[in-house]
């Protein structure tokens, strides 16, 4: 994808957002849409038709865009390099990735299990993968309690133009507890999760329907793959997670490893 405006000074700030708690609402309310009044001008180079792997994708204004799938997120494997807006990826900032929404925008993401809701700058293009409709940064998963799940279900709105810089911003968490984390499920002498409060990382290799279908790749990749159950609204994945690793580099070459096997989307998600 071309990279545009790099080394841009990024002059005007935007107003203030709305208080969180006057934005109010049911659990399922859209939220007042916070007052940008100097936006970001689209990046027209991110607008034009483009293709991945054979498929076209066509970048167009959705003001009504609203809707429910998987998301995931990246994090320190990325970090720094140039979005499809020419900015910075900042696994810190509240930012996400779309594959037809205008770039900059802003949109509210909703995490479906626990409520937590967010608005997030979406600077860069992606992800490419059918069943997930945005890619979180870290800190963007954090707020919304999908880092150690690695990928949820969530709702996704699109609030309107972005301000010249951030827009992001958490706003309110649900007062439910957040769902325990899956038991895993795996078959003799395949390693088991560490206890939560030791740090460690694991590479998801994949996410599938089917219980056997995960399985076999699970045996493909080795006696340090395992299956995890991850269920969410009524629905359930298997998940096939490779690991533990106790730091990131080590998990990122693992990473490298498993998509050199063939699962071209391999992620990087944290297990403590």
């Amino acid at each position: 994808m071309t990279r545009l405006l790099r080394g841009v000074v990024v002059a005007a700030a935007f107003s203030s957002l709305a208080a969180c708690a006057s934005w109010g609402g049911g659990r399922d309310a859209p939220l007042r849409a916070p007052v940008v009044t100097d936006p970001a001008p689209i990046v027209s180079g991110t607008m034009r038709p483009y293709q991945i792997r054979g498929r076209w994708y066509r970048p167009a204004e959705q003001p009504n865009y609203d809707e429910i799938g998987l998301a995931s997120w990246y994090g320190a494997q990325h970090n720094g390099r140039p979005t499809s807006t020419g900015e910075r990826f900042d696994m810190s900032a509240l930012t996400a990735a779309h594959k037809t929404l205008p770039l900059p925008s802003l949109v509210e993401v909703t995490n479906r299990a626990n409520g937590r809701r967010v608005i997030l700058r979406v600077n860069d293009r992606g992800p490419f993968v059918d069943s997930r409709i945005i890619d979180l940064s870290r800190a963007a998963a954090e707020e919304l309690g999908l880092l150690s799940q690695g990928v949820g279900e969530v709702r996704v709105r699109y609030v309107g133009r972005a301000p010249r810089t951030g827009g992001g911003t958490a706003l309110r968490r649900a007062e439910a507890a957040a769902p325990s984390t899956p038991t895993p499920y795996a078959a003799p002498a395949v390693a088991s999760p560490p206890p939560a409060a030791t740090p460690s990382y694991w590479v998801q290799a994949g996410a599938f329907s089917d219980r056997r279908a995960a399985r076999r790749i699970a045996d493909r990749l080795g006696d340090h793959a395992s299956v995890q159950d991850v269920r969410g609204d009524g629905q359930t994945l298997f998940r096939v997670i490779v690991g533990p690793w106790p730091d990131a580099n080590a998990a990122e070459q693992a990473r490298q490893a498993v998509i050199a096997r063939g699962f071209g989307d391999a992620l990087l998600i944290s297990g403590g």
